[in-house]
């Protein structure tokens, strides 16, 4: 994956929250570990729906003062291709661009979600959570959350060959669940959040696959500032790697990793093969409308 080197971030579109404490209850940590957590929240939309958050915190006010540092490190798209913080907000520009455009092709309006880096745990509109739920989007607040260490966690946890797409997919992924919120699809969830077919399920896949449809479009995506795409540049190997981050996160691949079997009844995002499924649907049309996977 290439940015183009001369495009402007908008910094603007990210809060850097690294280093100051989010406050409220910890969870999980060293009593149920990472991987046990990851199997029941991973890509969650709401850790709050499982019990994985402090709802006693109060949802943070303000932007953090910390982002003034990465509005100061992250300028272009040079920035992006050297630096991991400034690839995720570069990975943020892009999929809101994209998203932005697809909405007002289709007659309705996209509101723009914050992306928030943190470390450790962080106060939310769907109670405090900390870095062990992995990435998640607060439908409360419409911010998506990131503690950029996930993602050497996807590797040394869960088996994943990492690399700059496979965490852009993971990006897209949250902010796919942006658009369902704008959508109103993710109140189709109500209380059916466990099963191999349960709503949950659909969400999450439903995700994968709008992560997809960005994937087909992100080097054709002008951005405003310049008139050309962020991202430049995708080869095979940057798909495939985005397929395998898919695998490592399916329910059955986390659940055998963890206790040596499968409780498909139990599954909240989708098996391993259903995720790259649906990927790869949203990646080879580039239609949202064939990620129904409610249908």
């Amino acid at each position: 994956m290439q940015f183009d080197d001369d495009a402007q971030l908008d910094t603007s579109q990210v809060q850097d929250r690294r280093g100051i404490p989010g406050g409220g209850l910890t969870v999980g940590g060293g009593v149920i570990g990472l991987l046990g957590l990851l199997a029941a929240l991973l890509f969650g939309v709401d850790p709050g729906l499982f019990g994985a958050a402090d709802r006693s915190a109060a949802p943070p006010v303000g932007q953090a003062t910390s982002s003034a540092q990465l509005a100061s490190a992250c300028r272009t798209g040079a920035d992006a291709n050297r630096r991991q913080d400034c690839r995720v907000l570069a990975v943020v520009n892009s999929v809101q661009t994209y998203w932005q455009g697809e909405f007002a092709a289709r007659g309705r309006s996209y509101a723009p979600a914050s992306g928030v880096l943190f470390t450790d745990r962080v106060a939310t509109a769907c109670g405090t959570a900390t870095s062990a739920v992995g990435p998640f989007y607060c439908p409360g607040d419409r911010r998506a959350y990131f503690d950029l260490g996930f993602f050497d966690d996807m590797g040394r946890q869960l088996g994943a060959q990492g690399g700059p797409f496979a965490e852009a997919y993971v990006v897209a992924h949250e902010y796919g669940h942006h658009v369902q919120n704008l959508l109103g699809t993710t109140d189709k969830v109500g209380g059916d959040r466990q099963g191999a077919d349960s709503a949950s399920v659909k969400l999450e896949l439903q995700a994968d696959c709008y992560a997809g449809v960005w994937a087909h479009h992100a080097t054709t995506t002008p951005q405003p500032s310049t008139g050309r795409p962020l991202i430049t540049r995708l080869t095979d190997r940057d798909i495939a790697l985005a397929l395998d981050a898919a695998g490592s996160v399916g329910d059955d691949r986390i659940q055998q990793r963890a206790t040596g079997r499968t409780t498909p009844e139990t599954w909240t995002h989708g098996s391993s093969a259903q995720r790259q499924q649906w990927f790869t649907t949203g990646y080879r049309t580039g239609d949202m409308t064939k990620c129904d996977t409610f249908g």
